[in-house]
């Protein structure tokens, strides 16, 4: 985090040498947003590399175990396309609802959060930087997960670059609502319940086929973001995409992402004051 720690440092110089005088010097400006975003992603994602690759891989292990436990009942079809889409999802959700959830919460535990309200740092590039820095880690896992998911179910993978799309903005509504989750839990336990419960949510409503659910939970689905993602992939293995509906379900994913995120900044702001 070198753009963070010059300011730092320029900060901690100025009061120093105006300490003779016998005036107090202004601290440094913040930071701008988007190179604090940048040093804070980077330190994240430095942090976070060696101890998430594990999960990653049981992430990734998980979703695959599912599609082949559901092949023996899902044989092509839609529901197919439901059981792919939701499981690649179920990747990111993994690491950026739960995992995220959990950082938070032991961030605020453990009075992480004072060491970040003392770096000129804008508290939306805190939380954006470790949302983008654990999304980061599901790209590979959803990949090799849809991938793997076309060849059991003989699905086509020609529009499986709507990918590109569909993680990083399921991503943003899913990490936000982690992050949110971790930083307004009054408890570390409770934040790690809440990312396990909203996990498990992403599951049952994302990976099951929606045709076969009864008519109440199809409307709690309705309220979890990541089945908009789920949605949006699944579209794309009809023979003729609707393209429409799968912008619109990104839409979705994207207006949700940006509430979600700042709701967490709003939490982050609140939880770092006390």
């Amino acid at each position: 985090m070198s753009v963070v720690s010059a300011q730092v440092a320029t900060g901690s110089g100025a009061r120093l040498d105006d300490g003779g005088a016998g005036g107090a010097a202004p601290l440094a400006p913040r930071a701008r947003l988007l190179p604090a975003l940048a040093a804070v992603y980077r330190a994240q994602l430095s942090r976070a590399r060696v101890a998430r690759i594990p999960l990653l891989f049981v992430a990734t292990f998980q979703s695959v175990g599912i599609m082949v436990l559901l092949r023996g009942v899902v044989s092509g079809g839609d529901p197919a396309w439901s059981v792919v889409s939701g499981s690649a999802v179920l990747v990111v959700a993994f690491v950026a609802l739960n995992l995220l959830a959990q950082y938070f919460g032991q961030l605020r535990a453990g009075g992480g959060l004072d060491h970040y309200a003392t770096l000129p740092v804008p508290p939306a590039a805190v939380v954006l930087g470790a949302a983008a820095a654990y999304a980061s880690f599901t790209v590979p896992g959803a990949v090799v997960t849809a991938v793997t998911g076309c060849v059991l179910f003989h699905l086509p993978m020609a529009h499986l670059w709507v990918l590109v799309a569909v993680v990083p903005l399921s991503g943003a509504a899913l990490s936000g609502l982690g992050a949110a989750l971790g930083l307004l839990a009054p408890r570390q336990e409770l934040a790690t319940l809440g990312g396990q419960l909203g996990m498990s949510a992403a599951l049952l409503l994302g990976v099951l086929p929606a045709s076969r659910m009864p008519e109440p939970i199809g409307w709690a689905r309705d309220l979890l973001p990541s089945t908009y993602g789920v949605e949006a992939l699944a579209r794309t293995f009809a023979p003729h995409p609707d393209w429409l509906a799968v912008a619109a379900d990104l839409g979705v994913c994207a207006a949700v992402g940006v509430l979600s995120l700042a709701v967490a900044t709003w939490a982050y702001r609140r939880a770092a004051v006390r």
